[in-house]
């Protein structure tokens, strides 16, 4: 018989007016890992509720946008009330991260290769390149969080 210690997970989002980067924890909540990203439409809530129930999310940790001085941007209304819809929604605990830099810092981390000829980049390719990112964004978020409740 096999038994479970804490398979629960935690959830990040890096929200976005196009896209939204999702990232979950292990179940120690020791390491964050990209899952994927979907588009902030009006399926945003079924697939992140999906999620949340096959991973058994706990909480959700969500990217608080700020400019370069620390201060909240224009970009922080709407993620307020994306986490007030989350919190009615799931009756979920939903934590904040700060995530200054956070696309920048998954874009110079990313391996992959730039294409020298960007005249002939797709731009599906594109959105499949920034939607990665996204995803990574993500990741980095959750994971200076647990960082930070680990410590």
């Amino acid at each position: 018989m096999k038994t479970e210690v804490n398979s629960a997970r935690f959830l990040g989002i890096d929200y976005g007016t196009k896209r939204i980067g999702l990232a979950l924890s292990d179940e120690s909540h020791i390491l964050a890992f990209p899952k994927e990203i979907i588009l902030n439409d009006m399926n945003t809530f079924k697939k992140i509720g999906d999620l949340i129930r096959q991973e058994k999310v706990e909480e959700i940790v969500v990217g608080e946008s700020v400019d370069f001085s620390g201060k909240l941007n224009a970009l922080s209304g709407r993620i307020e009330v994306f986490i007030l819809e989350l919190e009615e929604k799931f009756k979920l605990p939903v934590r904040k991260q700060k995530e200054f830099l956070t696309s920048v810092e998954a874009r110079r981390s990313s391996n992959e290769k730039k294409d020298s000829n960007k005249t002939q980049a797709h731009s599906k390719i594109k959105q499949t390149k920034s939607g990665r990112v996204d995803a990574r964004a993500a990741a980095l978020i959750l994971q200076r969080y647990l960082d930070k409740i680990n410590r």
